[in-house]
């Protein structure tokens, strides 16, 4: 038996203890338990850092495949063969690269900061693609990114500007809830780069320092020209509902609202995106994860509208089960919406009454 790091977690690695939530009595996993994909994203939405494993490992058995992916052109290739995309792509890089050096100029060089500068090339992006669904194709289309912290920013302000539309804020509430997003994680900028890239293990001392930065963004932000929503968004993206988060552990009437909006697009692209230690997670993953979870630890009102809206821009995708068959997702089930039904061939797959069939991935 042996204690090991999240990050150095692997399918087929075998529990030797129960995993319990913080320090609740809630069992997540249970002892003996064979390590899947779908428990090391539980883990990361849990914030669990350290589990005990045996010293046996169990190779996961291969999946027979019925892969017809090859026969037809997927949902997601069509996408990036489009001009549409190759624009968006293009407009998302030099974004980021502004955004990058801007702000860097601000915080290391103490430059003026200017709103309207940071964000022309956020607002730039969604005039160009003012349907909701259209956006968010594009992003999924563009997660080979890895995490850096520029380009989630701006993932984060594309969704939270989503989010507030759809929860129909107004116009102003929506320039808020897209600045807040924008900024809500340049306190990892003053993290050294070699504990946000490192690939492998985290010591206690390193995860402190990452969770300064809600701090370290608070402080950078507080005597700047912006409203005190989008400074709070910085301090308290982290916060739960259930006084799980951190820094502080506030509770759901304590937290700011666009902070409660901030945290559920933060925790959605950083599950959906690459990072230097695994790939992207599946986003019916964490759907499934919000649907488990999500009403205690977020807003309910906020979490409820994003998993209702963010399941229909699936639809049409094209899909691998965990039987490893291929199809396509027409059907979206309000009581399970991470377990959509499927066309495969002639046939027509209710995940919700299919158990222990899941989406793998989005082709």
């Amino acid at each position: 038996m042996k204690t090991v790091d999240r990050k150095s977690l692997k399918p087929g690695m075998v529990l030797a203890k129960d995993v319990h939530v913080n320090s609740q009595n809630v069992v997540l996993l249970n002892k003996g338990d064979v390590i899947t994909r779908k428990d090391l994203a539980k883990l990361a939405f849990y914030s669990i850092d350290k589990v005990c494993i045996e010293d046996k490992i169990i190779e996961e058995p291969p999946v027979e495949s019925n892969d017809n992916s090859d026969a037809f052109p997927t949902r997601s290739e069509r996408i990036k063969a489009t001009p549409e995309f190759q624009e968006f792509k293009k407009n998302f890089e030099e974004c980021a690269d502004t955004f990058a050096n801007t702000i860097n100029d601000v915080i290391l060089k103490n430059k003026e900061f200017k709103v309207g500068e940071l964000m022309t090339p956020i607002y730039k992006l969604i005039k160009n693609n003012p349907n909701t669904n259209t956006v968010f194709d594009m992003l999924h289309n563009l997660r080979e990114y890895d995490d850096a912290t520029y380009t989630h920013c701006i993932n984060v302000a594309l969704i939270s500007n989503i989010l507030a539309k759809w929860l129909k804020m107004d116009d102003t509430e929506i320039e808020t809830a897209t600045q807040s997003g924008l900024f809500h994680d340049i306190g990892k900028i003053m993290i050294p780069e070699k504990i946000i890239k490192k690939p492998g293990k985290l010591t206690d001392k390193e995860y402190e320092e990452i969770k300064k930065h809600p701090q370290i963004g608070y402080d950078v932000l507080k005597d700047k020209p912006i409203g005190n929503h989008i400074k709070n968004a910085a301090l308290m993206h982290h916060e739960r509902c259930d006084g799980t988060g951190y820094p502080q552990g506030l509770k759901a009437p304590q937290i700011d609202r666009y902070a409660k909006l901030v945290s559920i697009a933060d925790v959605y692209d950083a599950m959906t995106s690459a990072r230097y230690y695994r790939e992207p997670l599946c986003p019916f993953t964490a759907i499934e994860l919000f649907e488990e979870s999500g009403f205690t630890k977020y807003d309910s009102e906020m979490i409820m509208t994003f998993l209702k809206h963010i399941v229909d821009t699936y639809i049409s995708s094209t899909v691998k089960l965990s039987t490893g068959e291929i199809g396509e997702i027409i059907f979206v089930n309000q009581d399970s919406l991470s377990k959509p039904t499927v066309k495969i061939g002639d046939d027509y797959i209710d995940l919700s009454k299919r158990q222990g069939v899941t989406i793998e991935r989005i082709l």
